[in-house]
């Protein structure tokens, strides 16, 4: 009977183990350098500590699709393992991202616009360019024809005319891809991380795989319509943050049709209910922090619902939530779920970029 318990114990720690270390964590990156935006920018300096990091502390760092096939078909992730992505295929990733990647021998994507690669700017990567880094292993991926919002439809716009015209031009831009580098992922990275359930939809029916901009960790439950990415760049580029969000483990959530809707007119979202799939968190230790607003009070409706109403109207502009709470099973380690919200202004009109 001792032998049994033991046994028992055993696998059932082991369980808990592999559930837990079943993530990865995507990371997004625009610019390498000193002289772009601060915002969308990285230092090739502190570009280099990053990877340094990944390679000193035994990250595996997987390229996209091993990811993305893992999800599918509900494979375990390897624990600890990254990917690393770059939107908006500028210059600059060549120059200085490549060779810091080529010396650890790290594979990476390239989220590029054909529409701004056929403009044939000094400040982005050509059309050879990118075929010679596809046929180095490099993957490029779709960011859409040109970098336009899927969210912000104008005013004298028929919404499924608009939205028919926008999946039209996401196709011709895979199709460019397909000829200018002979790879076709169905790949997608939204512009500005903007989507609505209803966007999400349409791109499952037309069988592409979606990727954000909320933080977050990659699980077997994660969303293929929406697979968050923790951005890397300034000012989350400092490497004491971005060790707790390499190590964070996915948090699985269910939210309602109301509460999984994105857009919002100011003022009209004031509370969110979730449910959460998990035993392995510290229920009384988890948090939420929203854009501008800051930490808010979390009420446990029952032992896995809870609801945040919050304390202040939601800025205009891109909000999100970021909850956390640590692993019962790996101290130290946090799990992590972010929900964005793309909030318009009073009157209807939609939010500065």
């Amino acid at each position: 009977m001792k032998s049994f318990t033991s046994m028992l114990l055993g696998l059932l720690a082991t369980c808990l183990f592999t559930y837990s270390t079943n993530a990865s964590v995507i990371l997004q990156y625009h610019h390498v350098s000193d002289d772009t935006p601060k915002s969308t920018s990285i230092s090739p300096q502190q570009f280099a500590k990053h990877m340094q990091y990944l390679a000193d502390n035994d990250f595996t760092v997987l390229p996209l699709n091993e990811v993305v096939d893992a999800i599918k078909q509900q494979q375990p992730l390897p624990n600890k393992s990254v990917v690393i992505t770059f939107d908006d295929a500028y210059l600059n990733i060549l120059e200085n991202a490549k060779p810091i990647l080529d010396q650890h021998q790290f594979p990476f994507t390239i989220f590029i616009n054909p529409g701004i690669v056929d403009q044939g700017s000094a400040h982005y990567l050509s059309w050879s360019q990118l075929k010679a880094m596809a046929d180095d292993g490099v993957m490029i991926a779709n960011h859409g024809f040109e970098h336009e919002s899927w969210t912000r439809v104008p005013k004298d716009a028929n919404f499924n005319t608009w939205l028919a015209q926008k999946i039209a031009l996401l196709k011709k831009a895979e199709a460019k891809i397909k000829t200018e580098t002979g790879q076709s992922w169905q790949y997608f990275a939204y512009p500005y991380g903007e989507f609505s359930p209803r966007i999400q939809q349409l791109l499952e029916q037309n069988q592409f795989i979606a990727f954000s901009q909320q933080s977050g960790a990659v699980g077997q439950n994660t969303d293929l319509t929406s697979i968050p990415r923790f951005p890397a760049s300034q000012p989350y580029d400092k490497l004491s943050s971005l060790k707790d969000k390499l190590h964070s483990l996915p948090l699985s959530v269910t939210l309602s049709d109301q509460d999984a809707q994105t857009i919002y007119t100011r003022g009209a979202l004031k509370k969110v209910t979730m449910t959460i799939n998990s035993d392995d968190i510290r229920t009384e230790q988890l948090n939420c922090y929203v854009t501008s607003v800051g930490k808010q009070p979390v009420k446990w409706l029952d032992d896995k619902q809870l609801s945040i109403t919050f304390t202040e109207t939601l800025p205009s502009g891109r909000v999100r939530s970021n909850c956390t709470a640590p692993s019962i099973s790996q101290p130290g380690r946090y799990y992590w779920y972010s929900k964005p919200w793309f909030i318009l202004n009073e009157d209807g009109s939609w939010y500065p970029h």
